[in-house]
């Protein structure tokens, strides 16, 4: 709302200062400050009216050390996540834009499913919370909502570079990279490849040419696996104090930076990406993201004085996936989102090594000592705390070497 009213001072009176706002890294750089200001003001407020309103996190007793201190620590505080991530934006962005409108309603929608889940947990007194197909349900839900709109919409497109001799041209003194006209295209970026593109229809066309048209059976399945693996795997992640926050924080930068060089000409020519028109416009939602998780991390971090509960760990798995997708890095996730991988992997792993020997031997047995695998390091005696830092080191690596797949090919 912001970026309008002084849009249109800028341009009925031309105030001095104004212009500015049509810089998407200046108001990036505020939709972080904002947020960060949000979490931190409100989060003292928030905690004391959750407490008022005795809503404490239930523990089971799983042998873990530290573990009964947190009884009764507040939950629910992803509703502070939400706010910091949702104001900012909302005053910031170009609220026409797509890739924003998109945005916002992955937040929201799983942020009413993480609701949902809390508010069982909480005020219903079980402990299951929400039953799991009802979670999976509303995941597949949203899968084909940001499917298809990315599939269909006519604003999602991409622009090809152009490699002809007259492929450049001077502008303002300037050598200007050319692309060519918007296309919609299910194209996205394959790590490590020399020709680093792959297009999902060519999955379906390579059984028949004339099926072009309906690549989307490929593309919107692909869509949902990827936001209910990696809304799962955040939700996993967010197991001991400042974890998932601090994770995602990192994720969140990373991303950002993807969507602003993937939204600007010349670094998408540069670095030989893909060039998505109005992708950077999401730069404003990620950094508000970031700002967010931040913000929150003041008082998730050990020993957490609230915790964000599903209400926020499903939100921030969705953004992410969504955000990836979106700007056509999904298959960098199990590189930049490793944690949140492993995370899954080592339940998975667990689970089916221990089914897998009841049936065989009579009696299941277990690759790790607890899973998820933060669990296990916890068991080893590991302090939470250093356990946090050493994943959140392991997150910075991966979010390099994610950038390193840039030129790496």
């Amino acid at each position: 709302m912001l970026y309008y009213l002084f849009t249109y001072l800028d341009q009925s009176f031309d105030l001095p200062g104004a212009g500015v706002f049509q810089f998407i890294t200046f108001r990036a750089a505020m939709a972080a400050i904002i947020s960060l200001i949000i979490a931190m003001v409100l989060g003292k407020r928030i905690i004391a009216l959750l407490r008022r309103q005795q809503v404490g996190e239930t523990v089971r007793d799983l042998g873990l050390e530290g573990q009964k201190e947190k009884e009764g620590t507040p939950t629910m505080g992803g509703v502070l996540i939400l706010s910091a991530i949702l104001i900012p934006t909302l005053l910031l962005a170009k609220l026409e834009n797509i890739y924003v409108i998109l945005l916002i309603i992955t937040t929201v929608w799983m942020g009413l499913i993480g609701f949902i889940d809390d508010y069982i947990k909480v005020f219903k007194k079980n402990k299951e919370g929400l039953r799991g197909k009802f979670k999976v349900l509303g995941q597949v839900g949203l899968g084909i909502i940001v499917g298809s709109i990315l599939y269909w919409h006519p604003d999602v497109t991409i622009k090809q570079k152009m490699t002809s001799p007259i492929a450049q041209e001077v502008v303002e003194g300037r050598d200007t990279p050319q692309f060519g006209q918007e296309e919609k295209s299910t194209k996205t970026t394959l790590p490590f490849i020399k020709n680093n593109e792959l297009d999902y229809s060519k999955l379906i066309t390579w059984f028949n040419k004339d099926w072009a048209d309906y690549a989307w059976l490929i593309f919107i399945p692909i869509v949902i696996f990827i936001i209910t693996a990696v809304s799962n795997g955040a939700n996993l992640t967010d197991g001991i104090d400042g974890l998932a926050t601090g994770t995602s924080a990192i994720i969140g930068v990373t991303l950002g930076i993807f969507a602003y060089v993937s939204g600007n000409v010349f670094f998408a020519d540069y670095l030989n990406i893909m060039f998505i028109p109005d992708s950077g416009e999401m730069v404003v939602f990620i950094a508000a993201f970031v700002g967010a998780c931040i913000g929150f991390l003041w008082y998730n971090a050990y020993p957490a004085q609230v915790f964000m509960g599903d209400t926020g760990s499903l939100s921030l798995g969705g953004i992410i996936a969504v955000f990836a997708i979106a700007i056509r890095k999904e298959l960098l996730i199990p590189i930049l989102c490793g944690i949140f991988l492993v995370e899954n992997l080592s339940v998975i792993l667990q689970v089916s090594y221990f089914r897998y020997t009841k049936k065989k031997f009579g009696e299941g047995r277990r690759i790790f000592k607890m899973s998820p695998l933060h669990h296990h390091y916890q068991k080893l005696g590991y302090h939470e705390s250093k356990i946090v830092t050493r994943f959140w080191i392991v997150g910075i690596l991966l979010a390099i070497l994610t950038f390193v797949t840039l030129k790496l090919r």
